[in-house]
C-alpha cells in the first residue's frame, strides 16, 4: 500500500486555485531530504505566469557547488491533472507519476552525481523514467560530461523536459544535452543501443510490470567497450526492489547495493527517523532510497 504522503498514481483531483498551487508546491520541501536548495519562481512573464498560477510553476533548484549553478525547473503543480492525462497513459502503456512531482529519490540521485563528479567527466550519460529531469539537468550542468539524454516514457513528460532543457543551456557549457522519448518495453533501441557509459535512474523500480523491459533496456543501452555502470536510487518499497534485482541478476547483469553511500544522505535520514516532525509518517521501506550499482 503506497503511503499517503506519497501522491499516488492514477488518482488526482484538479486544483486550479492560484493559493492552492502555490500552497501544493512549497509543501515538496517537507517531502524531500532538503538537499538542494529551491525555491518557486514567482516573477515570470506574459504567459508563463499565466500558466504558472493555473497548472505550473517554475522552480529554481541553487546547487550546491562553488559557483551555486541555478537550474529552473518547470512542472505542474501538486495535484493538477486533467483527462487527457489518464489518455495517453492508456495509449502509451505508461504511468503518470513523472507529471505528479519531483520525487525524493531524485534529488538524493542529483545530490549523489555533484558529490561524485568524476564519475561523469567526458561520459556519455542518459538518465531513464527522468520525470522533470533534475537529475540529468544537474548532471549536464556540473559534471563535464561528454553527452546527457533526458528520457521518459509519456510524452507529456518529455515536453517538459525539453522546456526545461531550453531553459537552463547557459549553465551546459560544452555538454550536449538533449531530451528522448523512450519507453522501456520498446523492442527496437538499435540507433542508441550499446552508445552509454553510464546510466542513471530513481524511483523506478515501483512498478513490477515494467521491471523486464526495464532491465533489458539497461542491458541493451550500456556500453560493452570500456567500463559502464547504471546507477539507480529506489527505496524498497515492500519486494519490489528484490524483485527488479532478481530480473537484473537473471538477465546476467551484476549488482551491489548500498544502503549508506553518503553521510549527510543517511545522517538527514536518521534525523527523519527519529523526529516525526520534520517529515510526517516517514517510513524507510517507502522514503528512503538505497544505490544500486549494475554493471556487466
Amino acid at each position: 500500500m503506497t503511503p499517503s504522503f506519497y501522491p499516488r498514481p492514477y488518482l488526482y483531483h484538479i486544483n486550479t486555485a492560484d493559493e492552492q498551487s502555490q500552497t501544493s508546491i512549497s509543501r515538496k520541501a517537507n517531502r524531500s531530504f532538503g538537499l538542494i536548495p529551491f525555491r518557486v519562481v514567482d516573477q515570470l512573464e506574459n504567459e508563463e505566469l499565466t500558466l504558472a498560477k493555473a497548472k505550473e510553476a517554475c522552480v529554481c533548484y541553487t546547487l550546491p557547488d562553488t559557483n551555486h549553478t541555478k537550474l529552473f525547473i518547470y512542472q505542474r503543480v501538486d495535484n493538477c491533472a486533467n483527462l487527457d492525462d489518464f489518455k495517453i497513459c492508456n495509449a502509451y502503456d505508461i504511468d503518470n507519476t513523472g507529471l505528479v512531482c519531483a520525487w525524493p529519490s531524485e534529488e538524493v540521485l542529483a545530490y549523489y552525481c555533484l558529490s561524485n563528479l568524476d564519475l561523469f567527466r567526458s561520459k556519455r550519460v542518459i538518465e531513464l523514467g527522468s520525470g522533470y529531469g533534475l537529475a540529468g539537468l544537474l548532471i549536464a550542468a556540473a559534471t563535464e560530461a561528454l553527452e546527457v539524454v533526458i528520457s521518459d516514457g509519456n510524452p507529456q513528460v518529455v515536453d517538459y523536459i525539453q522546456r526545461n532543457i531550453n531553459a537552463n543551456t547557459s549553465v551546459f557549457g560544452g555538454t550536449k544535452v538533449k531530451s528522448m522519448m523512450l519507453h522501456w518495453n520498446q523492442e527496437e533501441l538499435s540507433d542508441i543501443s550499446n552508445s552509454f557509459d553510464i546510466i542513471v535512474a530513481s524511483d523506478c523500480t515501483f512498478f513490477k510490470e515494467f521491471h523486464k523491459g526495464l532491465v533489458q533496456t539497461v542491458k541493451c543501452l550500456l556500453s560493452k567497450e570500456g567500463p559502464s555502470e547504471a546507477i539507480f536510487f529506489g527505496p524498497k518499497r515492500g519486494n519490489s526492489l528484490d524483485e527488479f534485482l532478481m530480473e537484473v541478476k537473471e538477465s546476467g547483469l551484476q549488482f551491489t547495493i548500498d544502503e549508506i553511500y553518503h553521510t549527510e544522505v543517511w545522517r538527514r535520514h536518521e534525523s527523519f527517523i527519529n523526529n516525526d516532525a520534520l517529515w510526517p509518517n516517514y517510513e524507510k521501506d517507502h522514503c528512503y532510497p538505497l544505490l544500486v550499482r549494475i554493471s556487466f
